[in-house]
């Protein structure tokens, strides 16, 4: 029987989330993004990301977690990392104090594809917003691309609406357009999540 958890990321997993990342960008954007774009992305690089943001996160309320699954053998499955908003979690001339201190941005919510539909985006989502709760932010924001129909999906289904917010990147002189999403912060216990894991980002 399978079990499931989610912990916080420790500095030797940094190398399994750039590679559920890679695995998991190459299948969820593969229509949304440039092949090239996906097909060069550098695991090298985004391992000494991901070791940076779990050895020294630029506060105590920037966290990486991790998800597990657990049976004969023990696997990371996904992750997800949140913090703060800060000016990549604004939209277009939209004031620094827009969203004030009091908001959580998710900036990673990831389940390697083919351990989906399992509960693990789920649990992260829940940890998640356990640890909003007790660093006392009132409300999160996530960024989805417009195109993403299974995060926003996703994220519907737990509570989160778009807030109105838009913006387009430019990858390789192709605009991609995004959707900003937010959710309350509830004070007491948190709801049951869906048990669906989908990409985020």
């Amino acid at each position: 029987m399978a079990l499931g958890y989610v912990r916080p990321a420790r500095p030797e997993d940094a190398g399994e989330i750039a590679r559920i990342q890679l695995t998991t960008w190459r299948v969820a954007y593969r229509r949304i993004l440039p092949r090239h774009v996906l097909d060069n992305l550098d695991e090298a690089w985004l391992t000494r990301r991901w070791t940076a943001a779990v050895q020294e996160p630029p506060s105590g309320a920037h966290r990486v977690l991790v998800a597990v699954e657990q049976a004969e053998q023990s696997y990371l499955v996904g992750f997800a990392a949140s913090g703060p908003a800060d000016a990549e979690a604004l939209a277009p001339n939209e004031p620094a104090e827009g969203l004030g201190s009091d908001v959580a941005a998710v900036t990673d919510l990831l389940v390697e594809p083919r351990w989906g539909r399992r509960g693990h985006g789920s649990r992260l989502l829940a940890a998640s917003v356990d640890l909003w709760r007790e660093d006392g932010f009132t409300r999160a924001v996530a960024w989805a691309f417009d195109g993403d129909k299974a995060t926003r999906t996703f994220l519907a289904s737990a509570g989160w609406e778009p807030d109105g917010a838009g913006r387009a990147l430019d990858v390789e002189d192709m605009l991609v357009p995004q959707i900003r999403l937010h959710v309350t912060v509830p004070e007491g216990a948190e709801p049951a999540a869906p048990a669906q894991a989908t990409p985020i980002d």
